[in-house]
């Protein structure tokens, strides 16, 4: 079965399951997966995507966003476009380029980057932090819902590794947005004050991480 959204076909699976309720999704392959009730027939289907029209708009785009910008490189809120050179020893950037030997090294060269840069602006955020607080063991790793982790059980910070793609006041936001959290384990008006406190421009920067 295809459906037609802004003049083009996508195919549409359909899972059937003993549910009460129907749910729509659009994954990476831009696939609209249908999970609904083993009674709904393929009228039904097609009059759910007929009423989720719009809705089935704004997923498809950000679906193409998200893969747009996947293809790109980004590194501290700035866009590359990679040129390999294999006679190269090092990775240097020039304007909008950055020329790596190949695609294994510049991985390595990011994730080094990404451990350093990281390091130094949470020592830096927490030696501003003034609140009588022991410093979290920080932790860097990959996340796809969150840019920050507090855990109280082990007393550690974890960052996600795509803040490196963003400017650095995105990645010191997150740092001083957690350690906010050992004061305040809640997002209660107190705990907005003290983020406020380091970072005045909270609210325009969680915007732009939301973008």
């Amino acid at each position: 079965m295809k459906y037609e959204i802004d003049g083009q076909e996508y195919d549409v699976v359909i899972e059937k399951k003993n549910n009460k309720n129907s749910y729509i999704r659009m994954k990476e392959d831009l696939k609209i997966y249908v999970t609904t009730s083993r009674w709904s027939t393929k009228k039904d289907v097609e009059r759910m995507l007929r009423d989720n029209y719009t809705s089935l708009q704004k997923m498809l785009h950000k679906k193409i966003a998200q893969i747009e910008k996947e293809k790109r490189f980004f590194y501290l809120g700035q866009c590359y476009d990679i040129i390999e050179v294999s006679i190269m020893d090092n990775i240097e950037i020039e304007g909008n380029r950055i020329y790596t030997p190949s695609m294994e090294k510049l991985e390595k060269w990011y994730a080094k980057e990404t451990k350093k840069i990281f390091m130094e602006h949470y020592d830096e955020q927490c030696e501003r932090f003034q609140e009588d607080i022991t410093v979290p063991t920080l932790k860097i790793r990959t996340m796809k819902t969150r840019w920050g982790v507090y855990n109280k059980k082990n007393h550690s910070i974890t960052l996600n590794s795509h803040l490196m793609e963003y400017s650095l006041d995105k990645l010191d936001y997150v740092i001083i947005h957690e350690l906010s959290h050992i004061i305040h384990f809640d997002h209660s008006k107190y705990f907005w004050e003290l983020v406020s406190k380091y970072c005045p421009n909270y609210k325009q920067i969680r915007k732009e991480l939301k973008e």
